[in-house]
Parts: C-alpha cells; sequence; structure tokens
C-alpha cells in the first residue's frame, strides 16, 4: 500500500498535519495507536493563553482547524489582557474534553484524501538518506513520499508516581517503545524530556463558597475569523480561583524525598517544564511566597471533574491526599484520577531545518511534542507547518517559512531549530520581538495569503480577506478626510470625555491618537458606518502607528540579514579565526541565513564578521 504522506500520531500535531496534507491533494494516511485518543486533551482543558491564543488565530488564518473546532467545543472563552496592550492580548477558551476530540473526528473523517488506521508504528523505512515508508509492530510495511511524525509524549513514555515507574502513556495505553531507537540507529540525538498533569476533584465535593469566581467575557469572541459565536453568553462555566497555603507548603517540604523528582526516583533523565513547573517545583524555587494561585476548571459539560490547575505533581497517592485537602474549599475533596509526571523522549530540534524537515533524512518531518515542546498549540501549528511543507517539498514547489515578523509559528519553529532546549518549550510574549506586529486582531491580514497560495483557504475567504483590507484603507482616509471644529459644544463634549480642549480644528484621524480618545468618541460628529472588526483595527494602526513603524523598520533590517544566504555546502572547517563554539554551533545548527547565525546561540558578532569576510571572498572567487 502506498501513500504520498503518513503521519503518524493523533495528536494535535497530527490532525493539523493530516488535514492540511489532504486538503492540499495528497494521498494521506493517518496513523495512530488509538484511535479514541485522536485530538486529546490529557492534560489541561483550555486552548489559547497568553501567546498562544494567537497561535490559535495564526492557525485559522493558514487553513487549519484548531480555531474552529475550539469555537464549536468551548465551554468559557475570555480575552487575556484586556486592559493592556494589543501586543498582548489573546483569547483562552476552556474546551469540552468530550465535544473537541468528537468535533475534530468528525472533520477527519469527512475528509477527502484521508485515511485513519490504528496500529503502532515499530520504525522508519529509509533508503540513501531518504524516507520511503514505516514499518508496523506486526511488520507490516506501508510506503509513503514522505512521512511526518507527531509521537507526542509517546515515545518510551514512563509515568511517575512516587518512586514507581509504568512504561504507558498518559491513558495506561501501551507506549511507542522502538521508534526512538529507530531514529537514534539513523544518527539522531534523542533527550529526554518531562511533564505532568494535576489531579481531578470531583465537583461535587468542592465547597466553592471558599473560592473566587471567575466568569467568561460578556461580549462574544471566536478564535476562527470564518465562524460567528455559537454559545450563548449565559451558558458559560464559570472556573473558580483558590491558592496554596503554609500548610500545603509544609507538607509538601516534609514529603519531598518521596516525589519521583525529588528523590522518589533516582533514575530521573527527563528535563521538566521551567513554565509550567510542578507544585513541588514551585514551593522549592520560590520558597519565599506565601501562596500560590490555582484554578478549578470544569473538564467537560457530560461529566463533574475538575481539573486541579497548577497543581501539578509527581507525589505519590497518600501525600496528594494531604496536599489536596489542606486548600481551601478542597477539604473533602475527593480525587478522581491522581496527578502524575510523564517520561518521554524527543528529538534535538537542532536537527531540523525551518521547514521541520529533519537534515538527517529526506521528507521526514517532525512536528509537536517530540520536537521539545509543550502545549497543544504549540502542537497544532507546528503539524500544520510540516503538512504544508511536506505537501509542497514533493510536490516540487517552494516551502513556506515563516519568519519572526510573520508570525508568533515563525518565532517558535526559528527558536527550536536555530537554538535548541533544554526544557520543554512554551511560548511566551516575550519570545517574540516583533509582538505589536504579531497581534490577536491582525492574524488574518498577515497569513491568510500564505494560506491562499498554499491550497488551504478558499477563493471565497480570501475574497472576504481582500474586502476587510479594502474597508480599512477606506476607514483610514474618511477619518483624515473630516475634521473636528473647536466649538462650545465640541470642547464641553470633550470635557466630559474628559480631554483637553481642541483650540484649532483637528482630523478624527490625529484625533484618535490621544490615549483616553476611542472610536465611539468619534462617532458623536461623525457616522462611522463600518463594522467593528474595522474599526478595531483602523483604531489600533492608529494609536500605535509610530511603534508599529518602528517594528517595521526593525523588521526590514533584519530582513536584510535573512537575505544573506549562506550556502548548504560551506564547509566552516576552512574558515579560519572563528571560535571554536561558534564553528561547533554552525556546524550543528546548519544556518541557511546570517540573520540566522546570528541568532545562534554561542555565536559572536565577531564569529559573524569573519563569516560574512569568507562568505564575500568565496562569492568573488565564484565570479
Amino acid at each position: 500500500m502506498h501513500y504520498d504522506i503518513i503521519v503518524v500520531g493523533g495528536g494535535h500535531a497530527g490532525c493539523e498535519a493530516s488535514l492540511a496534507s489532504a486538503r492540499m491533494g495528497n494521498k494521506t494516511l493517518l496513523i495512530t495507536g488509538n484511535i479514541k485518543n485522536i485530538a486529546d486533551m490529557p492534560c489541561n482543558p483550555s486552548i489559547g493563553g497568553s501567546a498562544k491564543g494567537i497561535v490559535v488565530r495564526e492557525i485559522d488564518a493558514l487553513g487549519g482547524e484548531m480555531g474552529k473546532n475550539t469555537d464549536k467545543s468551548l465551554i468559557q472563552i475570555k480575552m487575556l489582557n484586556y486592559k493592556k496592550g494589543p501586543a498582548i492580548q489573546a483569547l483562552r477558551a476552556q474546551a469540552d474534553k468530550i465535544t473537541y476530540p468528537q468535533n475534530m473526528w468528525k472533520t477527519l473523517c469527512n475528509t477527502e484524501n484521508l485515511t485513519i488506521n490504528e496500529d503502532m508504528v515499530e520504525g522508519l523505512i529509509v533508503q540513501n538518506g531518504k524516507i520511503k515508508g514505516i514499518t508496523l509492530e506486526n511488520g507490516n510495511k506501508i510506503s509513503s513520499k514522505a512521512v511526518i511524525l507527531t509521537t507526542g509524549t509517546y515515545m518510551k513514555a514512563d509515568i511517575l508516581v512516587g518512586n514507581t515507574r509504568h512504561r504507558e502513556g498518559p491513558h495506561g495505553e501501551k507506549p511507542c517503545n522502538h521508534l526512538s531507537e529507530n531514529l537514534e540507529k539513523l544518527g539522531f540525538q534523542i533527550k529526554r524530556l518531562k511533564t505532568g498533569t494535576p489531579q481531578r476533584i470531583d465537583k461535587k465535593s468542592i465547597d466553592f463558597s471558599k473560592t473566587k469566581i471567575e466568569y467568561g467575557d460578556s461580549i462574544y469572541h471566536t478564535f476562527s475569523f470564518d465562524n460567528e459565536p455559537s454559545y450563548k453568553i449565559e451558558d458559560q462555566v464559570p472556573c473558580y480561583l483558590i491558592y496554596t497555603n503554609e500548610k500545603t507548603h509544609q507538607i509538601i517540604r516534609d514529603n519531598l524525598s518521596k516525589s519521583s523528582m525529588y528523590g522518589g526516583l533516582d533514575d530521573i533523565k527527563g528535563i521538566g517544564p521551567r513554565y509550567c513547573p510542578s507544585i513541588e517545583d514551585k514551593v522549592v524555587r520560590f520558597h519565599e511566597k506565601e501562596r500560590h494561585q490555582l484554578f478549578l476548571e470544569p473538564e467537560s459539560l457530560y461529566y463533574d471533574d475538575i481539573y486541579l490547575q497548577g497543581f501539578s505533581t509527581s507525589m505519590p497517592h497518600d501525600v496528594q491526599e494531604l496536599m489536596v485537602h489542606s486548600l481551601e474549599g478542597l477539604e473533602h475533596a475527593k480525587i478522581l484520577k491522581y496527578a502524575y509526571a510523564i517520561e518521554y523522549d524527543a528529538i534535538y530540534p537542532t536537527q531540523l531545518k525551518q521547514t521541520l524537515e529533519t537534515k538527517l533524512v529526506e521528507n521526514l518531518y517532525t512536528a509537536g511534542q517530540i520536537n521539545g515542546t509543550s502545549g497543544y498549540e504549540e502542537a497544532a501549528c507546528q503539524g500544520l507547518m510540516a503538512g504544508i511543507n511536506a505537501s509542497l517539498k514533493i510536490n516540487g514547489k517552494e516551502p513556506l517559512i515563516l519568519k519572526r515578523d510573520d508570525a508568533y509559528i515563525g518565532v517558535l519553529i526559528d527558536d527550536l531549530v536555530t537554538k535548541g532546549i533544554r526544557d520543554p518549550y512554551r511560548l511566551l510574549t516575550s519570545r517574540a520581538e516583533y509582538r505589536l506586529l504579531l497581534r490577536h486582531d491582525n492574524a488574518d491580514l498577515r497569513l491568510r495569503e500564505y494560506g491562499y497560495k498554499v491550497g488551504l483557504i478558499s477563493e471565497k475567504q480570501h475574497n472576504k480577506l481582500m474586502e476587510k483590507k479594502k474597508k480599512i484603507e477606506e476607514l483610514k482616509h474618511y477619518l483624515e478626510k473630516y475634521k473636528i471644529t473647536p466649538t462650545q459644544a465640541t470642547n464641553e463634549y470633550l470635557s466630559t470625555i474628559p480631554t483637553a480642549n481642541i483650540q484649532d480644528g483637528i482630523t478624527l484621524y490625529q484625533f484618535l491618537k490621544r490615549p483616553e480618545i476611542k472610536i465611539e468618541h468619534l462617532e458623536h460628529f461623525y457616522p462611522i458606518p463600518y463594522a467593528n472588526e474595522i474599526k478595531e483595527q483602523v483604531s489600533i494602526l492608529i494609536k500605535y502607528e509610530g511603534y508599529i513603524l518602528k517594528a517595521q523598520k526593525e523588521a526590514e533590517k533584519t530582513k536584510k540579514l535573512e537575505d544573506k544566504k549562506i550556502p548548504e555546502t560551506i564547509d566552516y572547517d576552512k574558515i579560519p579565526n572563528i571560535a571554536s563554539e561558534a564553528r561547533q554551533k554552525l556546524k550543528e545548527v546548519k544556518p541557511t541565513s546570517i540573520g540566522q547565525a546570528l541568532r545562534i546561540s554561542g555565536v559572536n558578532p565577531a564569529d559573524i564578521s569573519i563569516l560574512m569576510v569568507y562568505l564575500k571572498k568565496e562569492n568573488n572567487h565564484a565570479n
């Protein structure tokens, strides 16, 4: 049996990769160890969050599925940092753990060119450095032009609780035991990583009178640019805020030696996530803090499990009972599922090209937690890009590589392949130097053209984008055309806002630049017959015009360095006077441009200067 593209793994990366491949016209096979776990959310029941919510919008803008599926499955949604600047605003939704995978399953089943099989992949078929297919556990072989590995946390997965270690996946399933060995034989460096999940609590056993209620927003939101809201604001399910206390911290300190991470097991190799640490890590690392914030989050409308966000641990079950019962409101809580840590194999992502194709094996791509990332959103965007680029590659087309000023997706992939990882990578707004350009509100304006060019955005969607761009320009010209005059009535109205009086006529465009002025205030003087999304977009562009222009100029400077290409055939051993660490890092990462070389840890400006002189000299010789 032969396919164009085989996707191994049915998590968030695998779903996006297989949908992108099939929608781009390739005969695609999605193969997973357990069909029931397709699009599963084994940890947090949320989609989005700081930076991550923008990634979901970017996935949608490119033609991916996560945003649309979340809109159909959410039980609560809110805009984070709403009162702060637009650069850090992002949506976060509680997604129903039953509905989300069901809806994704329906989408997969109704997609042309896509076949789904339940089986375990044991090895890869590689000939002359090129992927030719996969080998299944039963020995059967399936051939393909490209393979995308999205194995999540299943490669040699171990569940860790106290002093126990069990070779199994997140739900007790059989893990993938031999694939990482197969990758090692092909020359890949394998890294052991770790993550974890907290307890699930029976809702009926919680005293909510001791908690602070957290509602969803009172205005409608959608992740997808194509969806209308399908929920009722009043039907959103609330979350609840609680805190740890000194009693909790003392229990943890007294039992640290029983935690898998702090002495319970002496053979732990996996490195845990720095930005989503276990509660033991928080208590040890931030010992001066009197309390830590926790959230009680509903997992589904169909059952009563409450996710205890922020309380991940690898303590034994009896200690977990003491810890949970020390929390206010959870004194009599019934634990339905205990917390655990999971250790698994991943590859060093510096072994990847910017397309997510591996450097060692042609047409082999990897995406998601196998690349050292954490989070559903990070996985999904990598799956989408791997699916797009694998399709473009086997069809003889140029790859799609998003730059750091194009998208958070571009930041994430560039960070992985250029800087590598020490612990599971989590996307943060602070990682993006052009975050004012990479906003929640403009993901379609930034990326939908790319989606259209690769065939994942329809003509209808593209026309809608063109109309939106046209309306934005129309409104900008409209605001430049009309003026507010300094009459007594005008200044009396301005004092009610309040804002300073005007002495001379001022255009609506210039007036809107005042921090306290909103576009609604302009409607006191002139009608503004445009949709809210157009008004929001124009308001941001005008208010932050100077900062946006500055960021764009900085991005242009960087682009010039990205345009200075480094040939694949370069021999860094032939470059004299370059520092030994820089030489080793350049040989490892194999940067494609001077811009990328500059971002490699251990490569200094002096090394770059030597490299540029060498390239210029070689180019002159070639000419």
